[in-house]
């Protein structure tokens, strides 16, 4: 894994599309990973690339998207957890990132789309877009195996090592600010319960 994890500055990754991004994600998803969507676009996209039951479709709670993964990660230690997460979101949350280093659960992946911006609310700069640089951060919190994504084939091999290995990992990818591939049912009770549902054994699917 480790010629994946080579040190690459935010500027020198390729700027990529959300929604065809998380598409590869879930298409290599095979044996029921649980995913944590973000608040706005995050999981808007995540919801376009199929709706499955072990998704989770975060509703108005900002920064939330890794400490919900991180518990779901040690409730489901034999399930592959994901977090999707952008960076508006993250930089609200980035103590989450030393207890997610120092609780050290080998299931989870945290997956941060970095468009310096809070696209969902106007387009407002975030601090990625001048001086913080999210994956030298994470391991700056303790997270070893983080990189930056340098391309969509890249992208898709630090995925496969994150399911073929313990973690935890981290992944940054720059994308840029493409509109959602589609709109999440707005249903929190349903989402809520279908996750939880999925956890204890249910489908996939739903």
């Amino acid at each position: 894994m480790d010629d994946l994890l080579t040190p690459m500055r935010r500027s020198d990754a390729k700027v990529m599309n959300r929604a065809d991004l998380t598409r590869r994600l879930v298409a290599k998803l095979a044996n029921e990973e649980a995913v944590i969507g973000g608040i706005g676009n995050t999981h808007f996209d995540l919801w376009a690339a199929g709706q499955r039951s072990h998704n989770f479709y975060m509703l108005g709670s900002m920064g939330l998207a890794a400490p919900i993964a991180l518990g779901t990660a040690i409730a489901q230690p034999q399930r592959k957890v994901f977090c999707l997460e952008g960076d508006g979101s993250l930089l609200m949350q980035l103590g989450s990132l030393g207890t997610i280093a120092t609780v050290n659960p080998k299931n989870l992946t945290v997956i941060v789309w970095d468009n310096a911006a809070y696209q969902i609310t106007g387009g407002q700069p975030t601090l990625t877009g001048s001086t913080v640089d999210l994956v030298a951060m994470a391991k700056g919190a303790g997270l070893a195996r983080a990189a930056w994504a340098k391309d969509e084939s890249h992208f898709e091999a630090l995925v496969d090592a994150a399911l073929a290995n313990d973690g935890p990992m981290f992944i940054g990818a720059r994308t840029g600010n493409d509109p959602p591939a589609g709109v999440t049912e707005r249903d929190a009770n349903k989402i809520r319960t279908r996750f939880m549902e999925a956890m204890l054994g249910g489908s996939s699917r739903a």
